[in-house]
């Protein structure tokens, strides 16, 4: 029993939210493969884990259910904000380009991506 508890913790609490030991991967990168019905392995393989880090990731999932539920669910609101904030910002950036006059000789190519934009919306 004394081995044990000489262990380091095999997920630890970093910056970036609930970490497994050693490496840059938070269980919320598990949790997102979980959530699309991966199977453990194909998760270790994807995540370049070993067999005792994944266990110890999944097995934490399970003990820890609602805590790392919660943080997850607050990962995806601040990635959706994140991905919101920079939807608009581009938006508003690709409209200025797009109100910006042609440069000269630059016409006729214009002219044909409008074309095949138009043949493009028709086809669909």
């Amino acid at each position: 029993m004394a081995a044990a508890s000489s262990h380091e913790p095999a997920i630890i609490r970093t910056e970036r939210g609930l970490t497994i030991a050693g490496t840059r991967i938070t269980l919320y990168d598990v949790m997102d493969y979980l959530k699309a019905q991966y199977p453990p392995k194909l998760i270790r393989e994807k995540l370049g884990l070993i067999d005792e880090q994944i266990h110890s990731a999944l097995a934490y999932i399970e003990t820890h259910h609602i805590e790392v539920e919660a943080e997850y669910q607050k990962c995806l609101q601040t990635a959706e904000e994140i991905r919101q904030y920079w939807e608009e910002r581009n938006r508003e950036h690709f409209a200025k380009i797009a109100a910006t006059p042609s440069k000269p000789g630059q016409e006729a190519l214009r002219a044909k991506l409008q074309a095949w934009k138009a043949r493009i919306e028709a086809q669909s």
